[in-house]
């Protein structure tokens, strides 16, 4: 374990610092982005069909694949970050208090990720405004998608809001050290700002913060994203109350996945062993192990109810989606990564940095595809499917494949672009842990030489 103190020039650096390996990765992030842009482009000239995607009935196939799939994973993403955040806050752990920033910023990059891939399945992204936002006062009553994207907006500006007012305090304070060239940025936050303020925010932030975890199982990802497919009875495949406990432990598996990837990478790149340490990767291995676990659960109860003498249509969808590659690969995965944290929490000579990174990538791949196989599957075995006998199925195409990368490399440019702006460890954080190693050093036993 690292004995070096942490400092604010620590949480500095990225600002400060720019390394070979940031223009590389940037460059490779930027070549991601392009490359799903350029096919996108293409879509919005040939039209959908340049997609795997088709109508019922022309050729087989299924109206919603890869892109919504994608979607709901990133806004996964997404809600599970704020609600890690919220939770570090509210019920006072502060040994993730080094990470929970990173969390909230992932939110952020999840909804533009997500609100992306709307505009992308749209076709024609002037149907936000022709079908959304000038008719919103009757698409608000009609349709449940709406619903989808009033969510998710509310979301973007409550997180956006949460993590403007605890940024105040850190470029106050560290003003003098950063950037001219980004001061309009640094007037923009702070305007108004005084020091009589901070306990106010504080408090501010514990009632948004308790607002999130409240919102979370209601409206967001164990809420209305889950009712756009479980209210909808003639889709055996998407139909019942499992649905919302089972989006939310998706959303939280894959948001701490998210996080410890995230944690390594800066720790690597800027020598943070000592502000992202060992200790909180291990607890962030154990929280992904218990929701890992309640995600295979209710799979199981799925399952289980799924083919017991379930109904017709429901026992075909169930045997479906059981008998699918892809869908016990990815519950090989969870499987897999739940056997190897319950073995390192027997044997913790097994738990490595590097390891608990393999674990992050192999939940984020299982609830990626798994999400993408509910969708497809709950639209290809309807029940009284009145296309049953026309030839034909689903399989992504090259630019919806080619869209995954980018949305990726666009988070990946998103932090890359913020971290040189504002720091993404809070200087809370720092003070904390400063505090604590003042506390440990002075209750050290004194040793004395005869």
């Amino acid at each position: 374990m690292s004995t070096k103190s942490p400092q604010k020039a620590d949480i500095l650096r990225p600002i400060q610092n720019t390394s070979t390996k940031y223009f590389v990765l940037a460059g490779v992030a930027g070549l991601a982005f392009t490359l799903f842009f350029i096919g996108w482009l293409y879509q919005l000239y040939e039209g959908m069909v340049v997609t795997g995607l088709s109508d019922w009935g022309t050729g087989g196939g299924v109206t919603w694949g890869l892109y919504i799939g994608a979607f709901i994973w990133w806004v996964g993403i997404a809600h599970g970050g704020i609600i890690l955040s919220a939770a570090v806050r509210l019920l006072g752990m502060e040994r993730y208090m080094p990470v929970a920033r990173l969390a909230e910023l992932l939110t952020i990059a999840g909804l533009s990720a997500a609100g992306f891939y709307i505009v992308v399945h749209l076709g024609r992204p002037d149907r936000m405004v022709t079908s959304i936002i000038t008719h919103y006062h009757i698409t608000i009553h009609a349709s449940p998608l709406v619903w989808d994207v009033t969510v998710i907006t509310a979301y973007f500006v409550l997180t956006a809001t949460y993590l403007a007012l605890t940024l105040r305090y850190d470029v106050t304070r560290l003003r003098g050290e950063l950037p001219d060239h980004f001061g309009p940025i640094y007037k923009l936050l702070t305007i108004g700002y005084s020091e009589k303020e901070d306990e106010i925010v504080q408090r501010m932030v514990w009632w948004l913060a308790l607002a999130i975890i409240i919102m979370a199982p209601l409206l967001l990802h164990g809420g209305v994203i889950p009712w756009l497919f479980a209210l909808i009875p003639s889709m055996p495949g998407w139909f019942g109350a499992v649905q919302g406990p089972q989006f939310l432990t998706i959303a939280l598996t894959s948001a701490i996945s998210g996080v410890i990837f995230l944690s390594y990478a800066f720790r690597w790149a800027y020598d943070w062993d000592h502000i992202i340490t060992d200790d909180i990767f291990r607890g962030l291995l154990l929280w992904l192990g218990f929701f890992s676990l309640l995600f295979l659960w209710l799979q199981l109860q799925q399952m289980v109810t799924g083919t017991f003498f379930a109904p017709i249509d429901e026992e075909y969808v169930t045997f479906a989606t059981l008998s699918h590659p892809i869908y016990l690969f990815s519950m090989g995965l969870v499987a897999g990564v739940l056997a190897f944290i319950f073995a390192q929490t027997i044997r913790p000579s097994l738990f490595t940095k590097l390891r608990a990174v393999a674990c992050g990538l192999a939940i984020l791949t299982a609830t990626l595809l798994e999400k993408i196989l509910f969708v497809v599957e709950g639209l290809m075995y309807p029940t009284m499917s009145i296309y049953a006998a026309t030839p034909g199925d689903y399989f992504p195409s090259f630019i919806e494949i080619a869209s995954i990368i980018g949305t990726i490399g666009m988070v990946v440019l998103i932090f890359l672009t913020v971290a040189k702006i504002v720091p993404v460890v809070e200087l809370h954080a720092i003070e904390h842990l400063q505090e604590k190693q003042h506390h440990e050093r002075e209750h050290e036993p004194a040793t004395h030489d005869d």
